[in-house]
């Protein structure tokens, strides 16, 4: 009966998945399963404090994750809150992407990844779980999400594996130019005035993590490959998710650049093109090349 209640609540609110958001804020309140709260539920168990409380909070579109605390991405339970951007699945395929390029690689014994821009450190911490003889590297401008973020490359699963700094994307890790594997970057790239339709990321994802700067959206994703064409070894492999209407856009920038070959763009969960790919070519990028 509770579930029925809460479930019409939320649909009333607009709440996109409210059965399913309706369980997993029991399933967190009892610290159980979904089969065991179903059972609960059949047998007419005491509704648990706090419930309601909590709906009446996810019905005025505050994001579950937020209410539960936890986001779960890939292999991991991610701490977050207020202040850092929720990581979405479709950026799942940014690690996909990484460690396919990284397994078919004869040779590489340790890989070197940078993360720029690493929000929650999600993209950070999967590599490093999923990669055990990775060395990640994540830089994050936000002093908010980089606590979150802290918490979240401290995982067991992550194994210390992943040095977090709190630094511009623009100037990040020096040290490293020209001795990188892999870039990763998830950038804030929505243009200046389009407000996200979605109320959880407009009123609640920070918009240092949305907004990407200029009328286009792309002044930080443009110097993310700055960065990257930067960091990235000769044949070093570079993955950027974008919005879907940047796409064309990225794809032709990346290839006209002489640092670039082998770009490629490729769709998310929905088929929509989410991330472009290239290589790091032995010749200078543009602005290294002069009059």
């Amino acid at each position: 009966m509770a579930l029925r209640r809460a479930t019409a609540v939320l649909a009333e609110a607009g709440v996109p998945s409210p059965r399913a958001d309706a369980e997993l804020l029991a399933e967190h309140l009892l610290g159980c399963g979904l089969g065991r709260l179903r059972a609960l539920a059949v047998l007419g168990a005491p509704v648990p404090e706090g419930f309601w409380d909590l709906v009446d909070e996810r019905a005025k579109r505050v994001p579950l994750q937020h209410l539960t605390g936890t986001a779960h991405f890939r292999q991991l339970g991610l701490s977050v809150g207020p202040g850092v951007f929720v990581p979405r699945p479709e950026t799942e395929t940014l690690v996909t992407l990484a460690l396919d390029w990284i397994g078919g690689q004869k040779g590489l014994a340790h890989p070197v990844v940078v993360d720029l821009g690493t929000g929650s450190g999600a993209i950070a911490a999967s590599i490093a779980a999923e990669c055990p003889s990775s060395r990640v590297h994540a830089v994050e401008l936000s002093e908010l999400a980089h606590a979150w973020a802290s918490r979240n490359v401290s995982l067991p699963e992550v194994g210390g594996r992943v040095e977090l700094v709190l630094g511009d994307l623009r100037t990040a890790f020096p040290e490293l130019n020209g001795a990188v594997d892999v870039v990763v970057s998830n950038p804030p790239y929505i243009p200046e005035g389009m407000v996200p339709r979605e109320p959880e990321a407009a009123e609640h994802d920070p918009d240092m993590a949305l907004y990407g700067g200029g009328e286009e959206g792309l002044d930080v994703p443009r110097a993310a490959i700055a960065s990257a064409a930067r960091l990235l070894r000769p044949g070093g492999f570079f993955a950027m998710e974008h919005a879907e209407v940047q796409a064309e856009y990225l794809s032709a920038r990346l290839a006209a650049d002489p640092a670039w070959t082998g770009v490629a763009s490729h769709r998310d969960l929905n088929g929509r093109p989410r991330a472009t790919t290239a290589v790091r070519s032995s010749r200078p990028r543009v602005e290294e090349l002069g009059p």
